[in-house]
């Protein structure tokens, strides 16, 4: 049996943060973050690690406490209206070796809220030309392209209103060339986010969501 990792005191700690978003509520219950949202997290992240790496051994899982998969907690409100300085999600990203480490890299993403935990795979926001690169590898691998669609993954995201410049209107994909995310998504029930057995099922999940994954670095010239 699996080592259970995180517990109703995660979700319990995020609803109340989520009603005390202030700096000095934080400050009352910074050990409760550290042993009950982000330990357990850095723990998930260095066990998942091995796993992970048997769908792809260049797929990264970093479980150090700071510049790791992790993401701060903290929100950047430099450009926001929201002033509230804490993030009421906790969330880590992981990417491909070689596709960069921030958000919007091609890889896996494990994301934890009350009610609303989910586990993605694909390229969120990507800048233009990584774009353009996905959506020749469409066109020029469709045989490849075709397989994950006709598999049971669900590919979404925001979409234009017309295909993009220098695409076929009536081109077979047209519709998915539109796309200007492409994700895959699995959505948990806090139940079986605190379940010992949810780090098999996050695998699973990532494991079932990979080929989009693969289709994507290769679209990105980098080895799967």
């Amino acid at each position: 049996m699996p080592e259970r990792h995180f517990s109703t005191d995660l979700f319990k700690f995020l609803r109340e943060l989520k009603n005390n978003n202030n700096r000095e509520w934080f400050a009352e219950n910074k050990q409760r973050f550290e042993e009950s949202v982000r330990g357990p997290f850095l723990r998930f992240i260095a066990d998942v690690a091995p796993m992970l790496h048997g769908i792809s051994a260049r797929i990264v899982a970093d479980p150090r406490p700071s510049g790791g998969s992790l993401f701060r907690i903290y929100r950047d409100i430099r450009f926001s209206k929201d002033k509230s300085p804490y993030k009421t999600h906790v969330a880590a990203n992981f990417p491909h070796l070689g596709a960069g480490s921030d958000v919007s890299a091609a890889g896996f993403y494990l994301h934890l809220e009350p009610r609303a935990s989910f586990a993605a795979a694909g390229v969120w926001h990507p800048d233009p030309a990584t774009l353009a690169r996905v959506r020749r590898g469409m066109v020029e691998r469709p045989k490849e392209w075709q397989a994950i669609r006709r598999s049971k993954l669900e590919v979404h995201g925001d979409k234009l209103t017309r295909p993009p410049k220098g695409f076929d209107p009536n081109h077979q994909f047209a519709e998915d060339l539109k796309l200007k995310d492409f994700i895959s998504s699995v959505r948990y029930i806090d139940k079986e986010v605190c379940d010992p057995k949810f780090i098999l099922q996050f695998v699973t999940a990532c494991r079932k969501m990979s080929p989009l994954v693969q289709f994507l670095t290769a679209s990105l010239g980098l080895e799967w």
